[in-house]
């Protein structure tokens, strides 16, 4: 039994959120160097150098890439060896808190979501996914999560009949209705499968997948590809100004479900696809 103190752990989320408000992650970084390199349209071209430079700035100043620093999405994979002395989800939003306050993030939540809508002035509470695995690690994945994008996401409920080419026009479609409001180019996270809340998990799961990262399973890599490819070819481009970057990546995340069900739910991320983990 491997024992992790709950300040530890307070410490590791705030400077977590403080870094992934300020620090657009690596594999992001370099596909939006790609992108400037690959993309025809000059203005298309010329605003993911802005996008470049705002990312730069943001990192030599320590200052927000975006000013919606968004809601904090913690996943946390949790060893089945590991006692956290002290409450873990207490210790997690107290790291939100201290973070958003200490980093002059702004701070978004509000209390009650229909009729009171008081902000909390501290972006507490956190969305916490908790996932208990083998061993004596702990696992913290800090994903700011802006409403712009957000607010773009889809679950759908299709029938088995629908197949495959129904998961295709609904991830379509959902890029289509989106069009410029998410911030692109976008990361889009795709689930199939499970029930209609863990589909939601699923999408927003492979949303912070790595970059280069793909499905195991080489049909599903397939459909990445695919996607990616027709995404971008429905030319909205970055900021909606047209040319061919749409989107960076298309990442799948996919669960076994029931006989007269096929879930398929659509995360959608701006470029600032903030996420910054580490394993304790």
């Amino acid at each position: 039994m491997r024992i992790i103190k709950s300040e530890t752990i307070t410490e590791t989320i705030k400077e977590l959120c403080i870094k992934g408000a300020c620090h657009l992650p690596t594999d992001v970084y370099n596909r939006l160097l790609e992108a400037i390199s690959t993309e025809d349209s000059p203005v298309s071209k010329h605003t993911l150098e802005i996008l470049k430079e705002n990312a730069d700035i943001a990192a030599s100043n320590q200052e927000p890439i975006c000013q919606d620093t968004g809601m904090a999405c913690i996943f946390v994979e949790i060893g089945q060896e590991v006692y956290v002395d002290g409450n873990l989800s207490e210790a997690i939003n107290e790291g939100v808190r201290q973070g958003y306050t200490e980093g002059y993030l702004r701070k978004s939540v509000v209390d009650d979501p229909v009729f009171d809508r008081i902000n909390t002035k501290d972006n507490t509470p956190a969305i916490i996914h908790y996932d208990i695995v083998p061993g004596d690690k702990l696992k913290i994945t800090v994903a700011p999560k802006g409403f712009g994008s957000e607010n773009m996401c889809q679950v759908k409920m299709l029938k088995p009949s629908d197949g495959i080419e129904g998961v295709k026009n609904f991830i379509l479609k959902v890029v289509e209705d989106a069009g410029p409001n998410p911030c692109p180019p976008i990361v889009i996270g795709v689930g199939i499968g499970g029930t209609f809340d863990h589909v939601t998990y699923l999408a927003k799961k492979a949303m912070i997948k790595k970059i280069e990262e793909h499905h195991p399973d080489p049909r599903y890599r397939a459909l990445e590809e695919e996607m990616l490819e027709k995404v971008n070819a429905t030319g909205i481009g970055p900021a909606g100004f047209g040319g061919k970057t749409t989107a960076l990546a298309v990442h799948v995340e996919t669960c076994p479900t029931h006989i007269a069900g096929l879930p398929c739910a659509v995360a959608i991320c701006c470029h600032v696809s903030r996420h910054q983990e580490v394993t304790l």
